[in-house]
C-alpha cells in the first residue's frame, strides 16, 4: 500500500496509459482513466515484445499470458532483392543464450492491460476526448467542454498526436500499409523471425509472425509494405492488383500469405514522426509513452518504452515526499535510455526507408559484412532487444534467463 495516497487522472487509454493505471491503483492511488473510445480497443498491427516490456509484463503478472499467446521471434533477418545478400541479420542469442523477443497481436496486449487495470480498480471513463489542461490547477477540459479534476498528477499518455504535447516537429516522409493476416500453413514464415526484403531504402516488405488472439485462434502474420506518405492517396487509386504484383516481384514467398487481401481497405496506413516533449514534468503534468518520445517503429520499442515508463512512474510515486519532486524522479529514471533509443532509432530510419541510394548501398555492401563481426553481433542484439542501456536494473528488475 501506498504511503501517500493521490487522485491521479491519466489521458489515454493506450497499453502506456493502462499500465500505469494498474501500477498506482494497485499501490492504492485513485486513478481515472479518460479515452475517446466507445467501446475499449487499440488501433495498430502487431509487436514485439523485448525483454525490457516482458520484464514489466512480469511485475504485473501478464507475463505468461503474453508469451502463451505470441510469437517467439530468435532472430531480425532481411535481404537485398537483386543481389539476394543478407543485409540484416540479428540473432537474440548473440548476446544471451535464451534471450528473445515474443511478438504478439496489439488487441491481445491491450486486453491483458485493460484487464489488469480493470481488477486493480481503475476507473475507465470511455467517450471523453480530452483537448486541454491547466497544469498547475490539475483540471483536464474535454471535448464536450467538461472540466475533470482536480488531480494531484496528470498522465499525458495520449501518444504522438496528443493535444498535451507539442505537436511532433519531424514528420517522416516514409510511413508503412499492414495487415494482420493467417499465417500460412507451408511453413514459410514460421522461422521464428521477423524477416524483410529491400529493395534499395524505397521498398521494403516485412512479415512478423504475430501470435493467436486467443489459446484455439489460428497463427497470424503481421505483414509491413513501406510507402512514401505523399504516395498514399496514388496507391489507393491505384488497382490493387498492380500494388499486389510489386509486392510478389520484391518477395514472391508473399504471394500466398497476401491471398486474403482483396480490397485497399484491407492494408492500414501507418504515418510516423520523431518527437521530444521537453519539459516532461510540467506542475502536475507528465508525458509518458509517445506523449514524450515517439520514434519511427524501426526497432520495434514503442510499447516497450512505454511500459517502462509505466513503471518508473509507479516506482517514482510510491515513496512519501514532495510530489513534483517525485515526478521529476521518473524523468531521471527513464531520460538516459529514451534519448539512447531516439538518437539510434533517427539514425537508423534513413537506412531502411528513405530516397537515399547512398545509404542503402553502404548499409548492404559495407555494414553488412561488418554486422557479422565482433563486437557487432551481441551490440545489435543489444539494441534491438532494448537492453543496450537496460533500465531494468535502475527499475528493480532482472531479466529472465
Amino acid at each position: 500500500m501506498v504511503k501517500q495516497r493521490l487522485t491521479i487522472g491519466i489521458a489515454g487509454a493506450g497499453i502506456g496509459g493502462l499500465s500505469a493505471a494498474a501500477f498506482l491503483a494497485r499501490q492504492g492511488h485513485d486513478v481515472t482513466v479518460y479515452d475517446q473510445f466507445d467501446e475499449p480497443g487499440p488501433v495498430g498491427s502487431g509487436l514485439i515484445l523485448q525483454e525490457t516490456g516482458l520484464a514489466v509484463l512480469g511485475e504485473l503478472g501478464l507475463r505468461g499470458a503474453a508469451e502463451a499467446l505470441g510469437a517467439e521471434l530468435h532472430r531480425l533477418h532481411g535481404i537485398a532483392k537483386g543481389t539476394g545478400r543478407t543485409v540484416l541479420d540479428v540473432r537474440y542469442s548473440a548476446l544471451r543464450k535464451r534471450l528473445r523477443g515474443v511478438a504478439l497481436l496489439r488487441p491481445v496486449l491491450f486486453a491483458l492491460v485493460y484487464e489488469a487495470a480493470r481488477k486493480a480498480g481503475v476507473t475507465i471513463e470511455p467517450k471523453t476526448r480530452i483537448i486541454n489542461v491547466s497544469r498547475a490547477d490539475g483540471l483536464l477540459t474535454s471535448g464536450e467542454g467538461a472540466t475533470l479534476g482536480v488531480f494531484d498528477v496528470i498522465v499525458d499518455a495520449l501518444g504522438v498526436r496528443s493535444p498535451l504535447s507539442d505537436l511532433p516537429r519531424v514528420k517522416l516522409p516514409y510511413g508503412a500499409l499492414w495487415a494482420t493476416l493467417p499465417l500460412p500453413e507451408d511453413g514459410a514464415f514460421r522461422s521464428g523471425a521477423l524477416e524483410q526484403r529491400y529493395d534499395g531504402a524505397r521498398k521494403m516488405a516485412g512479415v512478423m509472425p504475430s501470435g493467436r488472439a486467443t489459446p484455439e485462434g489460428p497463427e497470424t502474420a503481421t505483414y509491413f509494405w513501406s510507402i512514401r506518405a505523399g504516395d498514399y492517396a496514388a496507391w489507393r487509386a491505384l488497382p490493387l492488383a498492380d500494388w499486389k504484383k510489386q509486392a510478389v516481384e520484391l518477395w514472391p514467398e508473399t504471394e500466398r500469405l497476401l491471398e486474403p487481401v482483396t480490397t485497399h481497405d484491407h492494408l492500414t496506413f501507418a504515418r510516423y514522426a520523431h518527437r521530444t516533449h521537453w519539459p516532461v514534468v510540467e506542475d502536475r503534468l507528465v508525458h509518458l509513452g509517445d506523449a514524450w518520445h515517439a520514434t519511427s517503429p524501426q526497432l520495434g520499442q514503442g510499447a516497450n518504452m512505454a511500459l517502462l515508463d509505466a513503471l518508473a512512474l509507479s516506482l517514482a510515486l510510491s515513496v512519501r515526499g514532495e510530489t513534483h519532486e517525485r515526478l521529476k524522479e521518473y524523468h531521471r529514471m527513464r531520460v538516459g535510455h529514451v534519448r539512447l533509443f531516439q538518437a539510434m532509432s533517427y539514425l537508423f530510419t534513413p537506412v531502411y526507408q528513405s530516397d537515399s541510394t547512398v545509404l542503402p548501398w553502404l548499409r548492404d555492401w559495407l555494414a553488412a559484412p561488418l554486422s557479422r563481426v565482433w563486437p557487432a553481433p551481441p551490440l545489435l542484439a543489444a539494441m534491438v532487444s532494448g537492453a543496450l542501456g537496460s533500465p531494468l536494473k535502475k527499475l528493480h528488475l532482472k531479466p529472465a534467463r
